[in-house]
């Protein structure tokens, strides 16, 4: 069995770590149901997915693998998306007759973010050629170590159910089911402080 090496990513490298997370969600349901269209999916994902996420690199809080195939962005406690930007990207990139759902979505699982502060898991992905073969069981244990070193809860929303199952694995708990009209499931996620 091959060991994989998980280390911190540097800012240099979060075009290469968000390009495996593009693969990675490409074909995620709720993500595909806001951007349905390949071109805008292409083209608007790797921004959104910078806004949402893209913290982690600033704060050292970015993993990846050594060859890039999967990355885990965390925002450590009192860190969050920049949600103005990644609001001004999503009016820009989602079909205007669905963008009043999506904001309603992104609204409610705003909401049920945890009170206390909290380690946030926004995206984790791993290039579909190497998925289950343990590279993000990898990136879980290594990058879930910050949280446990520090006795902290952390987060996450699962917008592939197919997943829960393995964040399970790693102690999350199943906090709350967000469904609203046409969009797909999404599953918030809390795993208590170790």
């Amino acid at each position: 069995m091959t060991t994989i090496d998980v280390q911190r990513a540097e800012a240099t490298e979060s075009a290469r770590c968000i390009e495996a997370q593009v693969l990675a969600f490409a074909s995620d349901p709720l993500l595909r149901w806001m951007l349905p269209d390949p071109g805008r999916f292409l083209t608007f994902f790797p921004r959104v997915l910078a806004h949402y996420g893209g913290r982690a690199f600033e704060h050292g809080t970015a993993y990846r693998t050594t060859d890039y195939s999967g990355s885990a962005l965390w925002l450590p406690p009192g860190i969050g998306p920049d949600e103005e930007a990644l609001g001004a990207v999503m009016e820009e990139a989602v079909d205007p007759e669905r963008l009043g759902e999506v904001f309603d979505v992104l609204e409610a699982v705003g909401a049920a973010n945890p009170e206390k502060l909290h380690w946030f898991l926004p995206a984790i992905g791993v290039d579909p050629r190497r998925q289950g073969a343990g590279v993000g069981s990898a990136l879980l244990h290594r990058s879930l170590e910050a949280c446990d070193a520090r006795h902290e809860i952390a987060y996450l929303e699962a917008s592939n159910p197919r997943n829960v199952p393995l964040y399970q694995r790693f102690g999350f708990e199943v906090a709350s089911e967000i469904r609203l009209g046409s969009a797909p499931l999404v599953v918030p996620m809390r795993r208590p402080a170790r």
